[in-house]
């Protein structure tokens, strides 16, 4: 049973400022909620209620957020505006929220080991907020389903044009199934040329714990940084991890196009149907 997930939300959005000069990239709103409150609203629906994220300096208001603001709760209470705190509070209601920091931005796997002391010893999920997915039945809950089935680290991943692939982490294996692979190999952000295949990973995982071991003994990789990727290829290599090709469209908030494409999308699509 999954019941963690952990979002690490310590980057400083660089591709937003001056926007993020003051303010958390992971709480630009997509028409009216914040970035991360829809990667929370995934995890929770597919049943992870023990949210953790691993923070740094000038986030407190992710932290604000996921808390009760009882001025302005006491101002709006008992007027129509009311309702529009209804999806935070019923987010509040459903999960528990902790947070631990990253005091130096040293890669994902770095940060992905300092939210162990909010993990544990159980598997857990991850999620970074910078990918919006939007999906008939959330890209975790379809990856818990595979998780109860085979036990072992899962990563999501897509298929990207040949251009874009030097912005991901790229696996190759072999195809167990339509749209799951067991891998055998993982480069971070490699040439075009250099690419095992096209199936790029997206920010939705699936980790068993003994990656943080894993991660604790993987030296610098890419950009000096430590990268969680060469840590699930040692896994990969020792053990087993799955790639999924997941149902759904995934959008990369994390720069200014995919933002406003989303945007877009959720307000046509999801916004105006409420």
């Amino acid at each position: 049973m999954i019941s963690k997930c952990l979002f690490p939300v310590a980057g400083y959005g660089t591709r937003f400022l001056p926007a993020t000069k003051s303010m958390p990239k992971e709480m630009l709103p997509v028409v009216n909620k914040p970035l991360v409150q829809y990667g929370v609203e995934e995890a929770l629906g597919a049943g992870l209620s023990e949210i953790g994220f691993v923070t740094g300096r000038g986030k407190r208001a992710i932290a604000d957020h996921f808390d009760v603001s009882y001025e302005l709760e006491h101002q709006i209470a008992g007027s129509s505006k009311e309702d529009y705190l209804a999806s935070i509070r019923d987010v509040m209601a459903k999960g528990s929220f902790s947070f631990t920091r990253q005091r130096e931005m040293r890669g994902l796997g770095d940060a992905i080991l300092n939210g162990r002391r909010l993990i544990g010893d159980q598997p857990f999920g991850v999620v970074l907020s910078d990918d919006l997915c939007v999906a008939d039945e959330g890209v975790l809950s379809q990856m818990v389903k595979l998780y109860k089935q085979f036990r072992c680290s899962i990563v999501a991943v897509q298929e990207v044009p040949k251009e874009d692939i030097s912005k991901f982490g790229v696996i190759a294996g072999k195809q167990i199934k339509d749209g799951l692979y067991q891998v055998d190999n993982m480069v971070e952000k490699p040439e075009p040329e250099d690419a095992p295949s096209n199936l790029a990973i997206i920010g939705r995982y699936i980790l068993t714990p003994d990656i943080f071991e894993i991660i604790e003994n993987t030296p610098p990789g890419k950009n000096n940084e430590v990268q969680l990727t060469d840590a699930l290829l040692t896994q990969a290599k020792n053990g087993c991890v799955l790639a999924y090709k997941f149902k759904g469209r995934r959008f990369d908030c994390g720069s200014v196009a995919g933002f406003v494409n989303a945007t877009n999308y959720v307000y046509e699509n999801l916004y105006t149907q409420d």
